[in-house]
């Protein structure tokens, strides 16, 4: 009798840790918004963000806009980890205007308002695509300079992972719907490029259970010719992009000002950019 009571105990007990997991399974589900888009942003000084932010950049910004910021920034009230409205600086502390500014703005301006969109931004000045190369970086980080070393150790040595990491804790919230991407200008003449790129993008995808269909790959072209773009040579090889990545489109840079050092964009330069970037993903979101 008494091993036969044992018996009923041990499969009640059994029975109740399954509905607790069972329970917490669904609770986690719930937890995620379908409703909010993170896009994950990565590249170099143009998606970092060079131009001063101006006033007009500073308001109307709409709340449904946040930003996850990847490093801590008392000076902004920001921690790692965490969502806020999107007012620039977009990626670390003290960096500038960037496409992910307008891009963001033009999805929540067209998007039904129950919609919130998220950015996650990683990006290091004067970075070669292989910084991103997530088994080879260590390899590129021993030969970059000392001003380049100083930011990549904002992300502990690796901001690719600081990428991963930081996708990651947004999937608890959202779903990631794409990824920016504006690099280049160190690679200008790379006939490598776009495999490099797909090297970086097919690790993304890996790292975070994501699908290639669902996740549409959006490349900047840098500053134009018709600007006198340093490196305009490098958009020709960006425009093959979709060769190697099917899901990947190419933002033209066609009319957007540029600075004197003819490898950044003017703040209404990125205005112009990010609201381009954005009308491409709205285009595809539909």
């Amino acid at each position: 009798m008494k091993r036969h009571t044992q018996k009923n105990l041990k499969k009640r007990i059994t029975f109740f840790l399954v509905l607790c997991g069972i329970l917490f399974m669904k609770n986690e589900a719930y937890s995620i918004d379908p409703n909010f888009y993170i896009f994950l942003c990565f590249g170099q000084s143009n998606m970092e963000g060079n131009a001063r932010v101006e006033a007009q950049d500073t308001i109307d910004v709409d709340g449904r806009f946040k930003v996850m910021e990847t490093i801590d920034c008392p000076g902004l009230g920001r921690e790692k980890g965490h969502w806020y409205t999107a007012l620039p600086p977009l990626c670390r502390c003290y960096t500038g205007l960037t496409p992910a500014d307008y891009f963001g703005r033009t999805l929540v301006k067209n998007l039904p308002d129950n919609i919130k969109v998220g950015v996650i931004n990683v990006s290091i000045g004067g970075c070669k695509i292989e910084l991103f190369d997530k088994e080879n970086y260590k390899s590129y980080v021993e030969t970059a300079p000392g001003w380049m070393i100083n930011m990549i150790n904002e992300y502990d040595g690796n901001p690719y992972g600081r990428l991963v990491e930081m996708a990651k804790l947004a999937q608890d919230d959202g779903v990631i719907k794409g990824i920016l991407l504006h690099q280049g200008e160190s690679n200008t003449n790379d006939s490598l490029w776009t495999e490099k790129v797909k090297v970086v993008y097919d690790n993304l995808l890996s790292d975070l259970n994501l699908e290639a269909g669902d996740i549409p790959l959006l490349a900047g072209e840098l500053v134009s010719a018709e600007q006198g773009g340093a490196c305009a040579s490098m958009n020709a090889i960006i425009a093959t992009l979709p060769e190697t990545i099917p899901n990947s489109h190419v933002i033209s840079s066609s009319d957007c000002p540029a600075k004197f050092d003819h490898l950044h964009f003017t703040a209404e330069g990125y205005r112009i950019l990010g609201k381009r970037y954005g009308e491409k993903m709205l285009e595809l979101l539909k």
